[in-house]
């Protein structure tokens, strides 16, 4: 009965996508068309399979005709709306972009949609994860086209550091946290959900992939002059802020978000390795990444998956994990956990429990554990009723790729306690253990994987127009494309997953050799320096270097050089008042309490009234300073004169300390 009833499923849910092929099919271009027709003679095989399983067709032979119908689909949807994604996506992008007309130079518009949702934005979130994209395909093939979009965008972005908006301004990295602009560069001043701490790092990786692509081409100078500048001060901020709450990537949650962390500690990892690169060196990138990384782990939960976002009136499955794994896959780094790699025991675990919370929708009706499902942002999620999402979709894939990828590198695959549900859903017989590449285990999991992962393509393709637009979202019942058009993410998502399933991966970030946790973790920050990127103009002909290039090496410290200078003060206080220390330079801000930089009073007790914090300052640095008591009124009480005074050394010291009192 049940082998009957699945054949009436298949039956009737073809006849719902004949009937759709038939009625559109004088809309389709000769390669759209193509594809459909692919798609309608793979439904009618998996048919005939149907009836081949109610016969009692070996199962190893169902699912091999299985997996061999669903490549061939996604084989054929790949091919057809690579070079549409291509081209929709560098739409979006000023100030040429075919969609983007009145965006700046270098701004990724969200999407062209000006109503119902109005996207006629440009994210500092979605920019980067766009442009990091473009970042990756251009590091793999040069491309002229790309190249000036890639440094379009740098220039782009250094003159919205500088531009103030509602989180702040860039003299003390606050305005850095401003989650949207206007497509002229201009701020938005609307209600918000702000700050929002992914952007920084994320563009700092962004541009830091392009940065490495210098360097390595001979072009470090190009590299320290315009692209450091603008890294600096994102990194500044991440190291900064990391710890401070801000609203997650779908600027509902104001939280701490495992998203936001993990580009945090990739981007301080990968900073100080570029900074290195440049001649330069930051000091906060290498002491706070490892308590970030640490704090990390505090994600994971007991019941094996990943709560995304700590609040209580969420379950926490949430793609944004997913999306976590993926943005952070390091192709040298193995199945490490620490830093979530895509096959990392963990991150299968959450995988299958993140897909499984989807699978009530109506458009997943048949698709049990162990088969693709369309996959939204989160199974409470009420924006547009909670629906599927083209990108949360192809992310589900993505992962899996990422996965195969590593396991055949590696020529192994490891099945943990932690993992074991997840591979018993695609090889039922699987126990824990490491097979090798020459085992019937290994290989059988390496193709259920794979055909798992096409699963999820084949879902996006059954649901994309016929001109190959990709939208935000997808019907949960009907399957019609919904919310805003053209998502320049979306497009993103798409190439990114052709070309991990293609073996196309993207360089290492150095996760192998930053994935060690500390004794214990803190909640350290160093307040950081920021400046204008004035720097935007790249010379002609950045061409790929015809021999490898050796990075200059480093001797000594670098001209810029910062030290992590500690300031304590002791100062007895009470409940509602805080401490600051303010000074003669803009890092301390000028003399301005509201400026100035707030101390901590973690390490606080009535016979130890200590209020502490660090600030990284470049070497040489000579000032003046005082501490200052804020009242919970926001009256401001200054300590005597005279005015405190210090010189930052040159000799190269990572940190100092400064250990006053009050007076």
């Amino acid at each position: 009965m049940d082998a009957i009833y699945n054949l009436k499923q298949v039956l009737l849910s073809n006849h719902d996508f004949t009937t759709s092929l038939v009625s559109n099919a004088t809309d389709f271009s000769t390669s759209p068309l193509t594809y459909f027709a692919m798609h309608l003679v793979s439904s009618l095989l998996v048919v005939g399979a149907a009836f081949q399983a109610v016969l009692g067709l070996p199962d190893p032979l169902h699912e091999k005709r299985h997996s061999d119908i669903i490549k061939r689909s996604v084989d054929s949807y790949i091919q057809t709306e690579t070079p549409i994604a291509q081209k929709n996506l560098l739409c979006n992008i000023g100030a040429s972009g075919c969609r983007a007309s009145g965006a700046a130079s270098g701004v990724v518009v969200a999407s062209p949609s000006k109503s119902s949702p109005d996207y006629w934005y440009t994210w500092t979130r979605d920019a980067a994860l766009v442009t990091k994209l473009i970042v990756d395909e251009f590091t793999n093939d040069y491309n002229t086209t790309l190249q000036n979009t890639i440094q379009a965008y740098a220039a782009a972005q250094a003159k919205l550091q500088g531009v103030s908006n509602p989180s702040g301004s860039l003299s003390n990295g606050a305005g850095l946290g401003e989650p949207k602009f206007m497509v002229d560069l201009q701020q938005f001043t609307g209600a918000w959900g702000r700050p929002q701490r992914d952007g920084p790092p994320l563009r700092a990786i962004a541009l830091i992939g392009y940065g490495k692509w210098l360097v390595s081409n001979g072009y470090a100078d190009t590299a320290k002059s315009i692209i450091w500048p603008i890294v600096k001060n994102d990194l500044a901020y991440t190291a900064q802020y990391w710890n401070n709450t801000g609203f997650d990537l779908w600027e509902e949650v104001n939280s701490s978000s495992f998203f936001t962390i993990a580009a945090s500690h990739r981007a301080l990892v990968e900073g100080s390795a570029f900074a290195k690169s440049v001649g330069s060196s930051c000091s906060a990138c290498d002491a706070i990444a490892p308590q970030i990384l640490c704090f990390q782990q505090s994600f994971w939960s007991n019941s094996g998956y990943i709560i995304s976002n700590f609040v209580n009136y969420r379950s926490g499955k949430d793609i944004n994990s997913v999306l976590t794994s993926i943005h952070n896959f390091d192709p040298a780094a193995g199945c490490d956990v620490n830093t979530f790699q895509p096959c990392s025991d963990r991150a299968l675990a959450n995988h299958k429990v993140v897909v499984d919370s989807m699978r009530f929708w109506g458009v997943n009706s048949g698709r049990t554990a162990g088969k693709a499902a369309a996959v939204g942002r989160y199974a409470e999620d009420v924006y547009y009723n909670g629906n599927p999402w083209y990108l949360a979709t192809l992310a589900a894939a993505e992962q899996l790729y990422d996965a195969v990828y590593v396991w055949k590198k590696q020529g192994s695959i490891t099945v943990t306690s932690t993992s074991l549900a997840f591979f018993k859903d695609l090889v039922p017989s699987v126990s824990t253990g490491t097979y090798s590449s020459s085992s019937s285990t290994y290989t059988a999991i390496i193709n259920a994987v794979t055909t798992y992962a096409d699963g999820f393509v084949d879902i996006v393709a059954q649901y994309t127009p016929s001109d190959g637009s990709l939208a935000e979202q997808f019907d949960k019942d009907s399957g019609a494309p919904l919310s805003a058009t053209h998502l320049t993410w979306s497009y993103a998502s798409f190439l990114s997953a052709a070309a991990r399933r293609a073996g196309i991966v993207p360089p290492s970030w150095g996760a192998a050799s930053a994935n060690s946790l500390p004794g214990s973790c803190s909640a350290s920050t160093v307040a950081g320096s920021y400046a204008t990127a004035t720097a935007t103009s790249f010379p002609a002909n950045l061409t790929p270097a015809s021999t490898t290039v050796t990075p200059p090496t480093q001797t000594g410290c670098a001209a810029d050089h910062e030290v992590l200078v500690t300031f304590n003060e002791k100062v007895t206080t009470s409940y509602g008042q805080t401490v600051k220390v303010v000074g003669s330079i803009a890092a301390l801000g000028n003399w301005a309490p509201a400026s100035g930089v707030t101390l901590s009073a973690k390490q606080y007790s009535s016979s130890n009234p200590l209020w502490s914090t660090t600030i990284a300052l470049p070497q040489g640095t000579s000032f003046k300073y005082k501490y200052v008591v804020v009242n919970s009124d926001g009256s401001v009480k200054w300590e005597n004169d005279p005015d405190r005074s210090y010189a930052v050394g040159t000799d190269c010291a990572s940190t100092a300390t400064l250990d006053d009192t009050w007076r």
